[in-house]
């Protein structure tokens, strides 16, 4: 079977071809829906294996990067995403799209699908935004089902607004306890595993992120969301460094990610 993937776009949303890329390069079939054939029911999720809201601008990040396109899913599709949630379907939000599950609330979640939103994804310690590659480091103890089996990879970052924080502190051990803070930005030169709750500096975590949060899971490891673009290094040619290490030119690190999804579907 190839599971079918919902591929977000429309508003601003600016990522949705290399999105489709990635998951079809894993042997997935993936669709690019404009967020209004769903919201006007000329489309439903239902017809649909794994969701993804790629990066962009979506409604010009007017009101906080994230924020009207996760109302618009909250309120225009409120049933259609708690159905496909509830039916264990994987989720994916990256970028742009991870703020939108954030501020949609069904990231970091809970597990009564309130879709009440509990953290935030604010504008970069340094002031503006920056666009570069970074190194991650991913909690094998994690429940997410995206990350499973990947270390470390590059990515590179794209934003104005990806510090992670919330206003309730104590939601940060419990989510460090869960798993849930499942992937972290990491000095490339250090030993492995190097997770650490002190802030790394710039350029290390691009935005000062709290515990240098890159992405994080929901409780069933389902619903993932990570700022870093794993869609924009689906191929080796694609690295900042490929002409330096001149390597056969081949898939990306990133596409575990996508690879580890659509294993999931064919096997469940």
């Amino acid at each position: 079977m190839q599971p079918k993937v919902a591929v977000l776009s429309g508003f601003g949303i600016n990522c949705e071809t290399e999105t489709v890329a990635a998951f079809e390069m894993v042997g997935a079939v993936a669709e690019k829906i404009h967020v209004n054939k769903l919201v006007k029911g000329h489309d439903n999720l239902s017809n649909y294996q794994i969701l993804a809201i790629p990066g962009g601008f979506s409604f010009g990040d007017h009101l906080g990067s994230g924020r009207l396109m996760g109302n618009r899913l909250r309120f225009g599709l409120r049933s259609q995403v708690r159905d496909f949630v509830s039916a264990g379907k994987p989720v994916i939000g990256i970028c742009n799209g991870f703020q939108v599950l954030v501020k949609m609330g069904l990231l970091p979640g809970d597990k009564n699908l309130n879709m009440k939103q509990t953290a935030s994804l604010t504008l970069n310690d340094i002031g503006h935004y920056v666009n570069r590659w970074v190194t991650l480091e991913f909690d094998p103890n994690s429940p997410c089902i995206w990350t499973k089996g990947i270390k470390r990879i590059s990515a590179p970052v794209r934003h104005g607004e990806g510090k992670f924080v919330t206003d309730n502190k104590d939601l940060m051990d419990f989510w460090e306890k869960s798993g849930q803070l499942t992937v972290r930005y990491v000095d490339p030169k250090s030993e492995y595993p190097s997770i650490s709750t002190e802030t790394l500096p710039y350029p290390i975590s691009p935005n000062q992120s709290w515990r240098n949060i890159a992405g994080v899971c929901d409780h069933s490891g389902l619903i993932f969301g990570l700022m870093p673009h794993p869609e924009a290094y689906h191929s080796t040619w694609l690295s900042s460094t490929w002409t330096r290490e001149n390597i056969a030119h081949g898939r990306g690190e990133p596409i575990k990610i996508f690879r580890n999804a659509v294993d999931y579907i064919t096997s469940n």
